[in-house]
């Protein structure tokens, strides 16, 4: 049994305030405790933003060399501790022991480096005329990330902002603390500054609520819901603090008619459907021309049908369980919506897999004769849940794709990649992935619309973090 009852404050792990309150870390895979931790409250965050705020000048003024050291020994420690990260994400989230290593865990480093050669490569001080331009930290920043890519979250939000020489707050996910009590060990370990880096544990409407509240926060930096992030752009208001989203996503994926159809529809149900559905860019709703519809039923059914569910240390699971209770719940309501809308299901439904009797696994599942006003087609639904709809024309394509709130990914297939490219152009959403292509993890990443706003990756990521300030006539 593990017990997390300690908060990273000002360079060292400390006791929470009096009367802490505590919540059970779940297993998903069996549904067994396997801790408990410790949640904060509104004293523990102001202990944190009192910490980071003290330490915040002498930070700012190091310079780039100074944090480049540290980013290297934080990465090089993080390279030293992958398995042992993979592990714990395994446990805690249900993701399969092959994609923590693979993915899940490794991502969390490939983040790190990109801030660092960010870091490299950006000019803090530039000449227009007489004037000099410089860019300046913003200040102390609060970041809250999620549990279903909580490596990727943690390092692509703590890694760019103690390049840009800002102090950090971080409240992970209270679903998934056994990484990120790894991940504030290995920042202690590679000499940050006390002070310059504190993480808390709590609940998002406590310790999520007081850091957007707080005075003394001059940006937060939130990656969850639609939901939470107006919440917190809400509650930041009064304080006028940088407000930075990323947020949920229906992604489209458009599959024009001159695309290897086979090719397309496979990838596009796998992309969909790793870490259980449980990824904001996933492309949950699949466009198909109307001529080949039944084709591409056929060959998405027998693709869901060829992922093996089970538990996620077992090689052979290409999918875990959903990481938790309430997710599982939320991912069999919407499917028994879809039933009840009227939609087709070619593969999957309600209930656990065959053989299955514990844990918060759910069946790949996959809705045909959905139409753009149903609710399947519509709301984020997190979890192994892909809708198809066939469309006519190009034109009618791209009008599919863009009838979404959100704008965070999209998807397009082609054997013409200059007509993919234009095509890509025209759809409303803050990363395109064309015929397959990974995504760039040093290119600027962010939705639009109900996606949130800002830009997280590379250069774009580290520069969220930092202020222009003009010197007139001093170059």
């Amino acid at each position: 049994m593990e017990t997390l009852d300690s908060f990273y404050i000002d360079g060292q792990w400390v006791a929470p305030a009096a009367g802490a309150a505590t919540t059970s870390i779940v297993n998903p895979a069996d549904e067994s405790v396997i801790g408990t931790l410790s949640l904060g409250s509104e004293a523990d965050v102001d202990r944190a933003v009192a910490a980071a705020h003290a330490a915040w000048p002498a930070w700012a003024q190091t310079s780039r060399e100074e944090r480049i050291a540290i980013l290297e020994r934080m990465a090089a420690l993080y390279r030293d501790r992958l398995g042992e990260i993979a592990q714990a994400v395994c446990t805690e989230m249900g993701a399969p022991l092959w994609l923590c290593h693979e993915l899940q865990a490794a991502v969390g480093l490939v983040q790190i480096q990109a801030a660092i050669s960010a870091l490299r490569e950006l000019a803090f001080d530039t000449v227009q005329g007489t004037t000099q331009i410089v860019r300046e930290p913003v200040g102390v920043v609060a970041l809250i990330t999620p549990w279903n890519w909580p490596l990727n979250q943690m390092a692509a939000k703590v890694a760019p902002a103690l390049a840009a020489g800002c102090t950090v707050v971080l409240k992970p996910s209270e679903i998934t603390p056994l990484d990120a009590r790894i991940f504030a060990q290995i920042v202690h370990e590679a000499g940050v500054p006390a002070g310059v880096f504190n993480m808390i544990y709590g609940e998002g409407k406590v310790v999520g609520s007081a850091l957007a509240r707080h005075p003394d926060v001059d940006m937060i930096s939130i990656t969850g819901s639609t939901r939470a992030g107006i919440d917190v752009a809400t509650q930041a208001a009064p304080t006028v603090k940088r407000v930075t989203q990323e947020l949920g996503g229906k992604s489209p994926n458009l599959i024009l008619d001159d695309a290897d159809l086979k090719t397309a529809v496979s990838a596009g149900v796998i992309s969909c459907m790793i870490n259980s559905g449980q990824t904001c860019i996933a492309p949950t709703r699949m466009l198909v021309p109307r001529s080949r519809y039944e084709e591409a039923l056929a060959i998405a059914a027998a693709t869901a049908h060829a992922l093996v569910v089970g538990d996620p240390k077992e090689p052979t699971s290409k999918l875990g369980p959903i990481a938790n209770r309430g997710q599982y719940e939320r991912v069999q309501h919407m499917i028994e919506i879809g039933i009840k809308e009227g939609a087709r299901i070619v593969a999957g439904g309600p209930g656990r897999p065959p053989g299955l009797t514990r844990g918060y696994y759910a069946r790949p599942t996959i809705f045909a004769d959905v139409t753009t006003d149903m609710t399947i087609a519509r709301d984020e639904i997190f979890g192994p849940v892909l809708v198809i709809m066939p469309y006519d024309t190009e034109e009618d394509g791209i009008a599919i794709a863009n009838d979404t709130p959100y704008g965070l990914a999209a998807y397009v297939w082609s054997a013409d990649v200059a007509r993919a490219r234009r095509v890509a152009r025209r759809i409303r959403a803050g990363a395109v992935q064309i015929n397959g292509a990974r995504l760039d993890l040093t290119a600027p990443f962010g939705g639009m619309k109900a996606s949130g706003n800002g830009r997280e990756f590379g250069t774009a990521g580290l520069a969220e973090f930092l202020e222009y300030k003009s010197l007139a006539g001093a170059a």
